[in-house]
Formats: structure tokens, sequence, C-alpha cells
């Protein structure tokens, strides 16, 4: 799957290094290899976009490395193959040697894997399921500022899923510990690929059932019901966290207005 970059290879063109993302002048490269001076480069074709080829090269440029969140706003398409690539390269960074007998490894030529010569072992990128849940209380909807974001966002709950626990569990457990309240009447919304690092985010809508707010103040600053019109500021548009949230303002609009 890998191969050298010609110079007049063209296409989308994401170079990843330790999770982060070349973005020269804030975006991501788009045009002839030899433009990037990235021909002669080895590469791997990992998709397609607007019938283009998207090229994945593990390379460090030093300068203009970011977060691939900082392309969140980009078409949804194009943001989950940057994703992609960001994970796979972190992937064959982390995947250098086998975990079982050591040996070096090589990546394979016909899947996304890296293979172990010696023992034969395969190793495939390992995916992390996590639940993110919009709960609604008549015309309010909970909303928490999360330890972990930044610049006053307000968003839904979320959590990573844990061994041995069913996504309607895992929705149940964590709503219960970071906020202390009880839900009831799950449904299932919709996923995103959320490559930070390498998440399947499983969305879901519930209703309000029992408890009083009280958040436990590892995972979040503040939590509080919001009324559907009158919301702090959200998370950007493109995320399944606004998608739940505005999903459940036009349940509340219909309603109450």
């Amino acid at each position: 799957m890998e191969r050298v970059i010609q110079k007049l290879d063209q296409g989308w063109f994401i170079v990843s290094h330790e999770q982060k993302l070349w973005l020269p002048e804030g975006e991501l490269p788009h045009g002839a290899a030899q433009e990037f001076q990235l021909d002669g480069a080895i590469g791997m074709h990992i998709g397609e976009w607007e019938n283009e080829p998207v090229w994945l090269v593990r390379q460090n440029r030093r300068t203009d490395m970011g977060s691939v969140r900082q392309i969140i706003d980009q078409d949804v398409g194009l943001f989950q193959l940057a994703g992609r690539g960001v994970q796979l390269a972190e992937f064959y960074r982390s995947h250098k040697f086998c975990g079982y007998c050591g040996h070096e490894m090589h990546v394979s030529k016909t899947e996304w894997a890296m293979l172990c010569s010696h023992c034969r072992e395969r190793y495939y990128p390992q995916i992390s399921p996590c639940i993110i849940v919009a709960i609604r209380r008549d015309d309010h909807i909970l909303l928490a500022q999360h330890t972990r974001h930044r610049g006053g966002i307000y968003t839904v709950l979320a959590g990573f899923v844990e061994v041995g626990e069913t996504l309607e569990q895992a929705v149940a457990r964590e709503v219960m510990e970071e906020s202390s309240i009880r839900v009831k009447n799950l449904r299932y919304v919709t996923s995103q690929p959320w490559p930070f690092p390498q998440s399947l985010m499983t969305a879901f809508m519930a209703e309000y059932h029992s408890g009083e707010i009280k958040i436990d103040p590892k995972e979040l600053i503040d939590a509080g019901w919001y009324r559907y019109d009158q919301l702090p500021l959200l998370p950007p548009p493109g995320t399944v966290a606004r998608r739940l949230i505005e999903d459940t303002v036009a349940l509340c609009r219909a309603d109450y207005e």
C-alpha cells in the first residue's frame, strides 16, 4: 500500500506525526506533490475526496503542525479522511515492534495492519467506542462544561464504554457518574468517527427520569438545565454533539411553540 510519491502526484496530502497534522497556512495541502516538497516521500493512498486521491505521508514538518481539530469545520468527509490519516500514522508509529515477541514489524501491503515476520502476529488499528447523549427535561436540555474543554463551551455528556458493557449501560453509568441523573427512553441517533485519538462516538438521545444534578468535579466544571431558546456557547457545527443539541432544540420547538 505504500509507495514513493512522484512530483506530479495530485490530491490531498495528510502529513502527520505524533497525532499532529501539517497545515501550511492553516489548510490541508492540496495540489501536486512537488508544490509541497513531498515528491520522494513514502506515501499511502487512504481514500478519495472530490474524485482526487487522499495520501497519507508519515513525516514531521516541524513547523505548521497542528491538531486535526483545526479543520473540524471542513466538509465531514474530508475531516474524517484527515482523522483516518492521523490515526493510521499514530498506529504505525506505535507498532514498530511486536508486543508478543519484540521483533520489528512491517506495514501490510494489502490492508491497514502491521505484521510480524518472526511470530506472524497481525495487528490492526484499535478503535475505542464512546457514547454521547443529549438529555431532555421538558423544554430544557442538560448541558455541561467539561474540564477538558476550553473557551467556555457547554456540551452534552459523553464517555468511554468499559469492558463487558453495552452501549446502553455505558450511557446510564456515565450520566450517573458525571451528573447523578437517571435517564429513560434511550434512543440511538447516529455515530461519528472521532480521531481524538481513536474513538467512535455513538450518539443517543434520552429523557430525564430522576435525580438532582451533582457534578463529578474531576470531569465537569459546571452543568445545568438550559431552556432550548436560552443556550450557552455550543460546540462547533459538524460535531455529533452539536447535532444532538440541534435535534433536541427542534423537538422542543415542535412541542412548545
